[in-house]
């Protein structure tokens, strides 16, 4: 990318974080509130008139496109700063799943084939040993036919297993 692009970039960076903490400002509300109160408080001077009316239709239109980009630069960073984060948690614990770095450039299907693997991780969860630990690795090389699985199961959680479906089945 050439140093002018970057350039541009840079400034639109800086003047829509500066306006977006403007825009959350208690003193931007009281500006807003202020403005609205003088206009509809001008009304009777104007007899209600339709340019009376397309006044503030026309600014607050213009205003809500505008915000609408800052808001969502904002909303880009902030997104890509957290996901930065979580991404430095997961390269930096030991035994979580690496392949969840960057899961936000997976396709939707992707997303949700990932999420049923949690699915069934949590609901595995309830019936390992107290401090037992099992990743989705682990869990999809359980998953696999003809593996034994090599989670410890307590027996009392087993024996709720067996309750639970008498009762069910009854």
């Amino acid at each position: 990318m050439d140093g002018k692009a970057l350039d541009l970039k840079e400034v639109f960076g800086r003047l829509t974080a500066r306006a977006s903490a403007a825009a959350g400002s208690l003193w931007a509300f009281v500006g807003a509130a202020l403005l609205v109160i003088v206009w509809g408080a001008t009304g009777p001077f104007f007899h209600y008139s339709e340019v009376w009316q397309l006044v503030i239709n026309t600014g607050t239109t213009i205003i809500t496109f505008l915000m609408v980009f800052i808001i969502q630069h904002a909303q880009n960073k902030d997104t890509r700063a957290v996901h930065l984060k979580l991404n430095e948690l997961i390269a930096a614990v030991e035994g979580a799943s690496n392949r969840l770095i960057d899961v936000e450039d997976l396709t939707d299907r992707e997303l949700e084939v990932l999420y049923r693997r949690f699915q069934c991780l949590a609901r595995t969860a309830g019936d390992l040993e107290r401090g037992a630990k099992v990743s989705v690795e682990q869990a999809e090389r359980e998953s696999e036919p003809g593996s034994k699985r090599p989670v410890p199961i307590k027996a009392e959680a087993r024996n709720r297993k067996e309750l639970k479906s008498n009762v069910t089945s009854q």
